[in-house]
């Protein structure tokens, strides 16, 4: 259960945070560093080859062929590669820490409809899982909750820092939406040991489910006329869930519709016309049978499943791979995540992204489905994606191409700070090597 820290919880983090971070980030960030010598990826821009980048005060102060630098450390990465880091959208990373132990699992909430649920309230800065994403030059993720029909709100969360509050990014980026289900179970009833409902019994719940949908974003703006009518000293009951709808209605959050099939997708995007709300599709799996609606009504796309078997049979083995290419040439936005919610594949980012650069998708819009677009659906382009001058200074230096499987991320830079790479895969690869071996 998703759970808000109470205040002397809240108040002992922001004294860690307080006491810790800036210290160090003080100390760390004073210091000018220039990289020179790799091969720079801008992904906004041209790829510069032995090109240098200068950090300054957490951020990108100049980037070039030659830049000037005086005073600046220079850090030699010949032979390697700059990329802007990673971005995991739509994940349980930070709530989830072993799926088979309860104890461990916060991703969701009690109730069908949370607004006032935020997610990044309940990532444990301390997991396991954190750092080994982050060595494989992953730097910043969506904890995404779950549970009901609106689940709550996310942030954009760095994977560096002491507590929640050092990690935080950017706050409420998305409100969850999970569409019901458009299908009905057409088993017929002798085969099913009288479990199957009447078709009609299954519709009429469906409808229901839509209707729940409309009253409640209906009953928000409800509550919004009256608190904006509300005079002051007015004794105003004031109600968390609609506290939490006010930033929704008024087009500063978006709304992230959950949903796989074709039908729900084109019932989403139908509300979401009819209601004038910017939606972002995330899961997608039939997004590619309507390109062509998502595309004209502009609605970005978070496809969660490359690596998913394809769900019938009448499909090519390869229609999930081949999926973001077709979203691509239709003229829609694509960022990747994973295909599962599995904290502990978070690692596996990059490499979904080059499954779908096999199959038809275009090397460099596979980078940016990792970095640049992630950037623009959570609203922080301005900051992360791309290596450009102003922009933080969030970086992963790698030995080969970032999508090829076969390299290996050698430093990170997370807001102008190095941070380390070490993590429990590491040291589990350290101990044993040097295990002795049995006569």
């Amino acid at each position: 259960m998703l759970i808000e820290c109470n205040s002397a919880l809240r108040s002992c983090a922001l004294a860690a945070s307080l006491l810790f971070s800036p210290l160090n980030s003080a100390v760390v960030r004073a210091e000018s560093v220039l990289l020179t010598g790799a091969t720079v990826h801008t992904v906004s821009g041209e790829t510069i080859s032995a090109g240098q980048v200068l950090i300054k005060d957490g951020k990108i102060s100049a980037v070039g062929k030659t830049v000037s630098a005086t005073g600046a450390k220079a850090v030699d990465l010949a032979g390697l590669h700059v990329y802007p880091g990673m971005i995991a959208l739509n994940t349980d990373l930070g709530l989830v820490e072993i799926g088979a132990v309860r104890a461990t699992r916060d991703q969701s909430e009690v109730g069908e409809f949370t607004p006032e649920v935020q997610s990044w309230l309940a990532v444990n800065p301390d997991s396991e899982l954190l750092p080994v994403a982050r060595a494989n030059g992953v730097a910043c993720f969506q904890p995404t909750p779950q549970g009901g029909v609106i689940a709550g709100q996310s942030a954009l969360v760095a994977l560096d820092g002491w507590t929640i509050e050092d990690m935080l990014v950017k706050p409420a980026i998305a409100l969850h939406v999970y569409w019901p289900s458009a299908g009905l179970d057409v088993t017929p009833r002798e085969q099913s040991r009288g479990r199957t409902r009447p078709l009609e019994e299954q519709d009429k719940e469906r409808r229901a489910r839509l209707k729940e949908i409309d009253d409640f974003f209906q009953e928000a703006r409800a509550y919004a006329k009256a608190r904006e009518a509300a005079k002051e000293g007015d004794n105003f009951l004031r109600v968390p869930s609609w506290e939490a709808m006010l930033p929704v209605l008024r087009g500063e959050v978006p709304i992230t519709v959950h949903a796989d099939d074709a039908r729900q997708i084109r019932a989403a995007v139908s509300w979401a016309e009819t209601n004038r709300f910017k939606i972002v599709l995330a899961e997608a799996r039939d997004a590619w049978k309507v390109a062509g609606l998502l595309a004209s009504n502009t609605v970005p796309v978070i496809y969660n499943h490359v690596f998913t078997q394809p769900p019938r049979d009448t499909e090519n083995y390869d229609v999930q791979f081949a999926a973001p290419a077709a979203l691509w040439k239709a003229g829609v936005k694509v960022a990747i995540g994973l295909s599962s919610y599995r904290a502990s594949l978070a690692k596996n980012l990059p490499y979904e992204a080059a499954q779908a650069a096999a199959f038809g998708l275009p090397a460099d819009e596979a980078l940016k489905t990792i970095t640049l677009y992630p950037a623009q659906i959570a609203g922080v382009a301005e900051r992360l994606g791309s290596i450009e001058t102003g922009k933080d200074a969030t970086l992963v230096v790698t030995d080969g191409d970032i999508l090829d499987i076969r390299s290996n991320v050698k430093r990170m830079w997370i807001a102008g700070r190095e941070v380390s790479l070490d993590n429990r895969h590491t040291r589990l690869y350290e101990k044993y090597k040097s295990r002795p071996k049995s006569r």
